[in-house]
């Protein structure tokens, strides 16, 4: 068992298939992504809100999240919560508060959070362009406990100075490392080419110290590697 701040919980099944579970105290709340939710104690009650108000549910909703946030409290009694990313993979907790007052995560990877915790949606412009993925990061702001996936296992890595990951990896970094997407090996109109059409060669370079979090398999990579299949599937 590992408990940790005001919650206490377990991983489960990590790093390829992870599910999440959440001891809820009496009272207790926990803010969840929607369709996370895989089977809980019947004292605990769900209740879909629009966190932060409609133009952050719709900021969540550009990021690749939905509208709507599930908040989940134990009425009475404690109880558990088994919650489940739609993504076989790893999940990893990180208190904010500790070191850092903000964290961002790819847009698919949240997962719960503490209610005191703002999710927000973070514009990325040319840096998200370049990059193949989307075009915008999620932000988490405020105190308290976030828990985030992965396709694959959750890699950490110390940052301090200059460091290079693959766009297709990135999973959560502290907001203290700044970066810009880059083509590895320079930026020739070939480069560019190949990195915008095919998806190979497009790196992220982070700046500062701080701690990032990668993960062991590329989804996009995996679709693309499926694609060709489902298009003979399509044609016979």
């Amino acid at each position: 068992m590992v408990t940790q701040d005001e919650y206490s919980y377990t991983i489960e099944h990590s790093p390829a298939y992870a599910s999440l579970i959440l001891n809820l105290k009496r009272q207790q709340t926990v803010v969840v992504e929607a369709s996370a939710m895989a089977a809980m104690d019947s004292c605990i009650q769900m209740e879909t809100k629009v966190q932060g108000g409609l133009m952050q549910g719709f900021k969540r909703m550009l990021g690749g999240e939905s509208l709507f946030m599930n908040e989940f409290t134990a009425q009475g009694q404690g109880g558990q919560l088994y919650l489940s990313p739609g993504v076989p993979g790893d999940i990893q907790h990180y208190r904010l508060g500790d070191r850092q007052d903000s964290l961002m995560v790819q847009s698919s990877g949240f997962v719960a959070a503490s209610p005191t915790v703002t999710v927000d949606s973070q514009f990325q412009g040319l840096k998200g362009f370049f990059s193949g993925e989307s075009l915008f990061l999620l932000r988490l702001t405020g105190e308290g406990s976030v828990w985030f996936s992965s396709y694959g296992g959750i890699i950490e890595i110390p940052v301090e100075g200059s460091y290079v990951v693959d766009t297709g990896y990135i999973v959560a970094f502290e907001e203290s490392l700044s970066y810009h997407v880059e083509i590895l090996g320079g930026l020739s109109w070939r480069g560019i080419r190949t990195g915008i059409l095919g998806g190979d060669g497009l790196v992220c370079r982070f700046q500062g110290r701080g701690r990032l979090w990668i993960q062991s398999r590329n989804l996009y990579a995996l679709i693309n590697f499926l694609r060709p299949a489902q298009a003979t599937s399509s044609s016979d």
